[in-house]
């Protein structure tokens, strides 16, 4: 059985069980994961998003095959079984192509879903819910069914004609705001209504019978839906059990469905074991991740100049703002306010838009200058105390070496700790 089945089967039975869906193609997010996951003897979720990855190569450069070998050699090299990977495809859809014409938009979309099911990725997140040029905003339930219809055909034919057989496992329905934190100032969120998360299910049903594709139903294992957790810029609104228990009863009418939460970043602990308990139970983390690696990276920062001659220094923080100002299109969207707001953004927004800038050649040459200068002797406890303290302790009990990169990978897995013990892993 699909391993997401299973775990969607377990929780339908009663059991508080879930998995955590890592959002992010950093190396050392997912170098960061993979340990976690071998650590806990769990299976592993990792994601790409139709903005990281695609046809086209998305941001990263990389397509879905790409990605696919990129994990899994990762993977080989820290000797994790390949079969507890599950790779997923997040928000695949028009997104990437909003600006063109619906049905451009769509061949588009046809061919993006195609690439990652040929390229084995097994849980697809069907999202049409973006206006295209010319498409009413918003788009009419049954206009997102019908498109998310069509690529599931796709999908269910691209993996009978590469594999034989189809055991993809899909969700369906979106989340507000867009992808990646909040762009606004939040004073609170609403949470989806029940009825219209039954209207999504039913419009769906509706248009895979429709579309000839009925017999997938079954694995249609999530809805995407809002359950009031949410973070912009500075701030973040927690999760309150009793503001979502009437949705959380909706999906107790769906014996192959759960919810799955976009947006759980940096919510306290106990709120992801609620989260789970209230079916919400496939928890999405992506920002959260890149947010634990950029502080670690700015500490790190902070230790170079303690022991370094400025002449010497790596300058890591000041290439990554230079990059951002003159290359500003993955943020100007989203940060506003004054020159000094958008400089605070920039460097800590806990929507964090420095993941984007991370693959710049010039960034990372100077993340390995770095890593080597700090890598010429070992870094003093003194400064490892004061500038990474969850790490010290770390290092004192044996659990990772004086390294640049222990750090950087430890500082990332103190989140994923967090949704693992959520899990129950």
């Amino acid at each position: 059985m699909n391993t997401l089945l299973d775990i969607v089967k377990r929780h339908k039975a009663g059991g508080r069980n879930g998995i955590y869906s890592v959002c992010s193609a950093h190396p050392f997010v997912i170098e960061a994961a993979i340990r976690q996951a071998k650590q806990d003897n769990s299976p592993l979720l990792i994601e790409a998003t139709s903005n990281q990855v695609d046809q086209f190569g998305g941001y990263t450069g990389m397509t879905p095959v790409d990605f696919r070998n990129f994990v899994l050699d990762l993977a080989e090299q820290l000797a994790f079984p390949s079969e507890r990977l599950i790779l997923g495809g997040d928000h695949l859809g028009p997104n990437r192509w909003q600006d063109l014409p619906a049905d451009q938009a769509m061949d588009n979309a046809d061919a993006l879903i195609a690439a990652y099911v040929a390229a084995g990725f097994k849980k697809i997140h069907l999202d049409c819910s973006m206006s295209c040029a010319g498409d009413p905003v918003p788009l009419a339930d049954e206009v997102v069914a019908e498109r998310a219809a069509r690529l599931a055909t796709v999908a269910e034919e691209t993996a009978i004609n590469s594999f034989g057989s189809s055991d993809v496992v899909y969700v369906i329905g979106t989340e507000v705001p867009v992808p990646g934190g909040a762009a606004e100032l939040l004073e609170g969120v609403e949470v989806t209504h029940p009825e219209a998360a039954q209207k999504t299910i039913q419009c769906h049903l509706m248009a895979f019978e429709q579309a000839g594709v009925a017999d997938c139903w079954q694995r249609v294992i999530g809805l995407v839906v809002q359950p009031g957790v949410e973070f912009d810029h500075t701030g973040v609104i927690d999760y309150c059990p009793e503001k979502a228990q009437a949705l959380s009863r909706v999906i107790d009418e769906y014996q192959h469905m759960v919810f799955e939460a976009h947006s759980t970043d940096y919510q306290p602990a106990q709120a992801y074991q609620d989260l789970v308990r209230d079916h919400f139970s496939i928890l999405k983390v992506g920002p959260a991740l890149t947010f634990a690696m950029r502080e670690a990276l700015f500490n790190l920062c902070a230790i170079e100049e303690e022991m370094v001659p400025k002449a010497h220094c790596s300058n890591l923080k000041e290439h990554i703002e230079q990059t951002m100002c003159i290359e500003p299109g993955f943020w100007q969207k989203y940060y506003h306010g004054d020159a000094n707001q958008q400089r605070f953004a920039r460097c800590y927004s806990f929507s964090d838009r420095i993941r984007y800038y991370w693959p710049d050649e010039k960034i990372q040459q100077a993340q390995a200058k770095l890593f080597s200068n700090l890598s010429q002797q070992p870094m003093p406890l003194p400064l490892i105390s004061q500038y990474l303290p969850e790490q010290f302790h770390a290092l004192r009990n044996g659990e990772i070496e004086n390294t640049p990169k222990d750090f950087v990978i430890n500082k990332v897995q103190q989140v994923l700790r967090i949704y693992s013990a959520a899990c129950e892993f």
